[in-house]
């Protein structure tokens, strides 16, 4: 089996992923919402969103939505994006790998407090 491109998951594609749980958005909107879910300690510029937005493209763990009509018009250049079912499913299973980390570091007293 060939090795996918994005294994392990990058933080960077996890935290896009989650934004497009949520809603459609273009890339600017990915990049605020990022800003917004991590209360500003995670900030993606413009190459790390667009190289991370076209691997999640190419993996068909995110697709481009079209214009519902199919024109384009100048106003709708900006790029929409969407979760795929695949882009979710991969996304639970990072936030359950992720959590399972949380609960060793817990148990080993690593992490304290109410942070989850």
């Amino acid at each position: 089996m060939p090795k996918r491109k994005l294994d392990p998951l990058p933080p960077a594609a996890f935290q896009i992923l989650l934004a497009l749980a949520g809603a459609d958005l273009h890339g600017y909107g990915i990049m605020r919402q990022v800003a917004d879910q991590t209360g500003g300690r995670v900030r993606l510029g413009p190459g790390t969103l667009y190289s991370s937005i076209q691997s999640l493209v190419e993996e068909k763990l995110i697709e481009e939505i079209k214009p519902a009509d199919g024109k384009e018009t100048d106003q709708d250049r900006r790029r929409v994006y969407r979760l795929s079912s695949a882009g979710r499913k991969l996304a639970r299973n990072e936030a359950a790998r992720l959590a399972d980390v949380l609960r060793v570091a817990r148990a080993k007293n690593i992490l304290r407090g109410d942070y989850v």
